[in-house]
């Protein structure tokens, strides 16, 4: 069972922005750069984007955490591409995605924390929420695959949360605030999504081994 079921950013636009970076994977793949340059380059714009973020400064947080999802695609790509793909580039790409997130989240509530306003004091709590329906979302996906699950389901996986918080670090700090809301909420239905679709796929494995061996006994 492989449904991805409804997500915040469509497929579509997905598919159109991994279609465009064709042209420059393949030029970049001529100079036989390794996959995991760009693996750690996004995990250094994040860093510089969490660093933006708890100087105050929107605008440069959100351009470092689009640049760092940009690298990310990137490196799959090229690895794709390039016949470079292996088990230890797959875990070494999602173990710097969750640094990534955690510094992310770090700035977004170093910025937040230093503001005596309610709403923003409560916002820091949701952003550690928002980290922790992240993580959870991550987290759930990998340990389903290591039972031999296919788990990609859920509203809110990374590239919409990396979307959502950079576009919205770059128009306006309520605009930021509400991102991390969702985000929060969102992320955490995704968690539990991917749990629930866990659950019925194995039901309907067990259901099914049931009728075949009923089958098998008239």
């Amino acid at each position: 069972m492989s449904k991805k079921g409804f997500t915040l950013l469509p497929t579509a636009i997905k598919d159109l922005f991994i279609k465009s970076i064709d042209t420059p994977v393949d030029f970049i793949i001529r100079f036989n750069v390794h996959p995991n340059f760009f693996t750690i380059l996004g995990l250094i714009a994040s860093a510089i984007g969490a660093v933006f973020y708890a100087m105050g400064n929107l605008i440069g947080g959100g351009a470092g955490i689009l640049i760092g999802g940009i690298c990310d695609t990137f490196d799959g790509k090229i690895a794709r591409k390039s016949g470079r793909s292996s088990k230890f580039g797959a875990l070494f790409d999602s173990s710097l995605d969750r640094y990534a997130e955690f510094m992310m989240f770090l700035g977004i509530m170093a910025y937040l924390i230093k503001f005596n306003d309610p709403l923003y004091t409560v916002t820091t709590v949701v952003a550690f929420l928002a980290l922790n329906g992240s993580i959870l979302v991550s987290y759930v996906r990998a340990r389903a695959e290591g039972l031999g699950y296919d788990c990609k389901v859920g509203m809110m996986q990374r590239a919409e949360r990396i979307v959502l918080i950079g576009f919205s670090s770059m128009v306006h700090e309520y605009a930021l605030i509400g991102a991390v809301w969702i985000v929060a909420i969102f992320a955490n239905i995704t968690a539990i999504q991917r749990m629930v679709h866990v659950w019925r796929t194995e039901r309907e494995e067990l259901q099914r081994k049931r009728l075949d061996e009923s089958l098998e006994e008239i």
